[in-house]
């Protein structure tokens, strides 16, 4: 996949918010599921660092994009 979209659904308080965000240019740097595990399992540091760009594993961040106009 291109790993450039991610979906987030989650409870708050009376009920169920699902969050979205797609990059322009990079891609995020997921992690890879434990062998014979269909999901990973992160904190919630570790998930902000992921919304903001850090690649976990190789610690550096996506580009930031700076664009002079908008159409």
């Amino acid at each position: 996949r291109r790993r450039d979209k991610l979906k987030a659904l989650y409870w708050h308080r009376n009920g169920f918010c699902l969050w979205y965000k797609r990059l322009e240019a990079e891609r995020f740097a997921w992690p890879a599921a434990e062998a014979g595990q269909p999901t990973c399992t992160l904190t919630m540091k570790e998930l902000e660092w992921l919304l903001e760009g850090f690649d976990l594993w190789a610690a550096k961040p996506h580009k930031t994009l700076h664009y002079q106009s908008v159409t």
